[in-house]
């Protein structure tokens, strides 16, 4: 599902997620473009490998951040079930809010919605079946057995978010909703008996 997600917003609705126009849309190929045109394309292998070293100095950084976020919650007291789902998605995201935020300001809320809810289906539907089985791999076995508390909040999240972006238009009061929900949510996780 994860992959025909890619498929769709990549390829074949991919008009759905542009963010401006193309310097080069006018061009029809790429013998006529010009010497200077030809400097100005990306070139790909080097932004990839940038792209995968980003990638592993994230990973490195990410270890080192959850580590010192256990620190810190065991001295406040927080429970590593609200540490997991509340605090550390919070912290965690704040560049791709900072982006979904810049990309709503400029009125584009098809790319807003897209940056926002990417990363939840990225580890709904890839990251953690895939933790699963690694797991087993691995001699570390992880499942997906939630408990009843876990599902409803997820439901009710996902009926929420769904109901929010359901008429394509958003206001501040649906702003104020959602973040009033997970502020409820934050609540119920901190106050959950272990």
């Amino acid at each position: 599902v994860y992959g025909l997600t890619l498929l769709f917003s990549l390829k074949t609705h991919s008009y759905l997620y542009d963010v401006g126009v193309v310097e080069l849309e006018n061009k029809v190929s790429e013998d006529q473009l010009t010497e200077q045109d030809k400097h100005s394309l990306p070139n790909l292998s080097l932004w990839v490998g940038i792209l995968l070293v980003a990638t592993i100095g994230i990973a490195f950084v990410s270890e080192i951040f959850v580590g010192a976020v256990e620190e810190a919650t065991k001295g406040l007291g927080l429970t590593p079930l609200f540490t997991g789902v509340i605090l550390l998605p919070l912290v965690g995201g704040a560049a791709e809010y900072v982006t979904a935020v810049r990309v709503a300001i400029k009125n584009n809320m098809d790319l807003a919605v897209s940056v926002a809810m990417g990363s939840s289906l990225l580890v709904a539907l890839l990251v953690a079946p895939l933790l699963v089985l690694v797991g087993q791999v691995i001699g570390q076995p992880m499942d997906l057995n939630f408990n009843l508390f876990e599902v409803v909040a997820v439901i009710i999240a996902v009926v929420i978010a769904n109901l929010i972006s359901l008429d394509g238009r958003s206001n501040w009061l649906e702003g104020m909703l959602l973040l009033a929900t997970y502020a409820v949510l934050a609540a119920a996780f901190y106050f959950h008996p272990v």
